[in-house]
């Protein structure tokens, strides 16, 4: 049986998420619906995360398991051939037997886009923030909420913002979490300095909102070995 990892990447808007869903649609069911049918046999898929309704991917990682012996040069375009537009599949590689997209990740890296203006950009609309509403969530049971941050970067060219959050793992709206607190900050409704004594005291509430998912991207994967290559092309 063959280990497959694939490069992805997708635009989310008409997604509920990777995740697959009773009732809605997701990414990795529409991959898994075109891998089944080149693949002749039912085709389940591993991602390397969880991404929410509206959030895109400029590089995911997914595996899966099969005995069809398609060469692999040939995976994404034939896969692709069966994909919407709005899902790509740019590379393949053969994984080791215990390769998992997720649990073999090292780290990720997501970037959050804010349109800095005072005018909407109608092609932006879906893939940008731009009216900075927003709801709070509670999340999800994890067994440990200790994340490793390595670095949390923003940079500006012309009207749009950029910011690049990179660590070894992410808590359920962590990035939108974490940016929504830079945006508290921007208003003056905090001050840089008072962040680490909230986190301290732990209400959620005081650091500023949730940010809508439609600017969220996660936007690199790093892993070992050949997967790890080809996720860096």
């Amino acid at each position: 049986m063959r280990n497959i990892a694939l490069r992805l990447s997708y635009d989310g808007s008409a997604y509920h998420g990777w995740q697959v869903q009773k009732n809605e649609i997701s990414v990795a069911e529409t991959l898994e619906t075109a891998l089944t049918k080149i693949c002749g046999h039912p085709v389940k898929t591993v991602g390397c995360g969880r991404t929410d309704a509206g959030v895109h991917a400029l590089r995911y990682c997914a595996n899966f398991r099969t005995d069809c012996r398609i060469p692999i040069d040939r995976f994404p375009l034939a896969v692709n051939s069966r994909l919407p537009g709005d899902i790509s599949v740019s590379d393949a590689v053969e994984a080791p037997e215990d390769f998992n997209a997720i649990g073999s990740c090292l780290k990720k890296e997501y970037i959050y886009r804010i349109l800095n203006s005072a005018v909407p950009d109608p092609f932006l609309q879906k893939r940008a923030c731009f009216d900075f509403k927003a709801v709070r969530s509670l999340g999800t049971e994890t067994k440990t909420t200790v994340r490793t941050v390595y670095w949390c970067r923003a940079e500006k060219e012309g009207d749009l913002i950029t910011i690049s959050i990179c660590a070894d793992g992410f808590l359920y709206n962590m990035c939108r979490a974490m940016v929504g607190t830079m945006v508290y900050a921007s208003y003056g409704k905090l001050l840089p300095e008072e962040i680490p004594g909230l986190l301290q005291i732990g209400d959620r509430r005081l650091t500023g909102p949730t940010m809508p998912p439609q600017g969220l991207y996660l936007n690199r994967v790093w892993y070992e070995g050949a997967v790890g290559e080809m996720m860096e092309k």
